[in-house]
């Protein structure tokens, strides 16, 4: 294989990764920017040695790519509460894999009908969560002037959130202050909704959704 055909595949999965992993990057997703584009650029860097020896004698080789990214995307789902998150992240990295794959061996179209579907899942589920379709899970931090009851929270929680779980709390009694640190799931807007009715509270100092 010629030096620009080399190349010209890595320049497009490189510049593909990027948009991509700027976007994920953006919407603070657990894996972001550098990860995509390492692993694109891997899979297709084994893309092209798998070409050039003959496919049909690396399809263990190709095999073994996609098998390996799934332990790193596995990594997405470890979390530290009993709740897993990051399951589109996951299955991201897996795909960004197979697409780099596909570059690499010099698949064009598959690879770009790929990249064109995942941005089209991306483009929608956008809309689904504009509408407030779905469910969302965040982590809620609070840290109030005054100690607290969590009852005082509650009342939120039932209106605004399908379900809520305290993570821990943490008070300082020299400070008369508490730090309470929940998992919160609804749609989007009743997230916000939250957030704006918590915020009149007098009792809040600090408020943190991630």
């Amino acid at each position: 294989m010629d030096a620009l055909n080399i190349i010209i595949r890595f320049f497009i999965t490189f510049a593909l990764s990027v948009i991509f992993g700027i976007e994920r990057q953006r919407s603070h997703k657990p894996i972001g920017f550098g990860t995509f584009i390492f692993v694109s650029l891997g899979s297709c860097a084994l893309g092209i040695i798998a070409s050039s020896n003959g496919l049909l004698n690396s399809i263990g080789l190709l095999g073994a790519t996609v098998t390996g990214i799934g332990f790193l995307g596995a990594g997405a789902l470890i979390r530290g509460t009993d709740k897993v998150f990051g399951f589109t992240t996951a299955s991201a990295i897996w795909l960004f894999a197979i697409f780099g794959l596909t570059i690499g061996i010099g698949e064009y179209f598959v690879g770009g009908v790929t990249y064109a579907l995942v941005w089209a899942v991306v483009a929608f589920d956008r809309h689904l969560e504009k509408g407030g379709m779905g469910s969302y899970q965040k982590k809620l931090t609070l840290i109030t002037n005054k100690i607290i009851n969590e009852k005082e929270l509650k009342k939120y929680f039932i209106t605004y959130t399908r379900k809520h779980k305290i993570l821990s709390v943490d008070i300082d009694k020299k400070s008369n202050k508490t730090t309470l640190t929940y998992i919160i799931e609804g749609s989007r807007s009743n997230m916000n909704k939250l957030m704006r009715e918590i915020y009149k509270e007098s009792w809040l100092e600090f408020c943190r959704v991630e």
